[in-house]
């Protein structure tokens, strides 16, 4: 079961990865102006905060089963509507009706994995996690870039569909005889306000880690491939970009060195992976070459295989499995905020590709002071 469920979040983050070479191009050839490219990346993220927040509540009181299938289907559903897009009107639609069902799948898919993991390998259960993100960003990218370049998006968008339908029949088949006991909240739990769930540092914390690594892919989103097309290449290079970041996170998620989330502070590395990817924004604000766009992403990925493991321990630290899944569902909800941030905001501000990446990697760098500042905090489960 639990294997399945690694399944399904790589094919739930191989959907995301997949789109990131091909929105942006797509909403041009449909004759879309800037803001609306941008909202058509980042709505399907607005979309996302939504389901996450829905999923995360549902997952606490019904068990996550049910709320995974749910998401499978209805995401499969969405994918092949990408055939009736004819406009800037019926994309943004799509992708908002797209980023809301599959934002239900990823909470309820976490927490399943984390009430199962022992707390003394939470980091490298997290790491192992986020290999298979990080395979998705390896192929998911390639993918569509070669996939786009010989037939279309449409294509790409119904082949992740039936890959949506066969986890949907698969999770019937594997997961259904898993038994979700629901837990007695006690007068204490029930006294407890929602909003006291922002106050515990820990939390924040992660959901700020969360926000800042999404942050960035949505600005890698957006940026990137018209800075590649710019420099009159085409979809398959920017697909290749992506991958190498992925092939780097997923190197060191399972080399031996993935030990170091088990010991190391949360806090140190989630800081080191901030500066590490701030410092690849800048470098990619200054290069034009192919070889140096891709070193720039192998400090990108290094970044990001340090931060993701962080905020999962830092989530997992200070909550307990009864309040998980709501927990998971606001940390996904501020993944896809940060996307939202990422793509439509820049899109807004109408920046050249050397000063939307130079603004993203400042907002990284003074991300990472503010958790260095924090290190001296105590971080206790709630």
């Amino acid at each position: 079961m639990r294997f399945f469920v690694y399944l399904i979040v790589f094919f739930s983050f191989f959907d995301l990865f997949s789109q990131l070479p091909v929105i942006s191009p797509f909403a041009t050839q449909l004759g879309s102006p800037a803001f609306i490219i941008g909202l058509s990346v980042g709505i399907y993220s607005f979309a996302n905060i939504f389901g996450n927040i829905i999923s995360g509540i549902l997952t606490d009181r019904r068990g996550p089963f049910y709320i995974l299938l749910f998401g499978l289907f209805t995401s499969a559903l969405s994918l092949f509507s990408y055939g009736l897009i004819n406009g800037s009107v019926s994309l943004i639609g799509i992708r908002f009706v797209h980023g809301l069902t599959e934002g239900l799948i990823i909470p309820a898919a976490f927490t399943f994995l984390a009430n199962g993991s022992e707390r003394s390998k939470r980091g490298r259960n997290a790491a192992i996690s986020g290999a298979f993100v990080g395979l998705a960003a390896i192929f998911g990218p390639a993918y569509s870039g070669i996939v786009s370049v010989k037939t279309s998006v449409v294509t790409i968008m119904a082949i992740n569909g039936v890959f949506m339908l066969l986890l949907t029949i698969g999770a019937i088949l594997f997961l259904r005889t898993f038994t979700y006991v629901r837990k007695i909240k006690t007068d204490a739990q029930r006294a407890v306000k929602p909003w006291s769930f922002f106050r515990h540092p820990g939390i924040i914390r992660a959901f700020l880690g969360a926000f800042f690594l999404m942050f960035s892919q949505g600005v890698l989103a957006l940026v990137l491939p018209l800075k590649v097309e710019f420099l009159q290449y085409d979809a398959k290079t920017t697909g290749m970009l992506l991958s190498v970041f992925g092939l780097v996170a997923v190197l060191i998620f399972v080399l031996p060195v993935n030990r170091i989330f088990d010991f190391a502070r949360p806090m140190l590395t989630l800081a080191l992976g901030l500066f590490l990817m701030s410092g690849s924004m800048l470098f990619l604000s200054q290069v034009d070459e192919l070889s140096m766009m891709m070193t720039a992403m192998v400090v990108y990925g290094t970044g990001f295989a340090l931060l993701f493991p962080s905020i999962n321990s830092l989530l997992i630290d200070s909550t307990e499995p009864e309040t998980r899944g709501k927990a998971y569902g606001f940390f996904y909800a501020f993944f896809s905020f940060g996307v939202v941030i990422g793509s439509s905001v820049i899109g807004g501000l109408d920046l050249g590709f050397q000063h939307a990446f130079i603004v993203a990697s400042s907002i990284l760098f003074i991300a990472g002071l503010f958790t260095l500042y924090g290190l001296r905090r105590d971080i206790r489960p709630a």
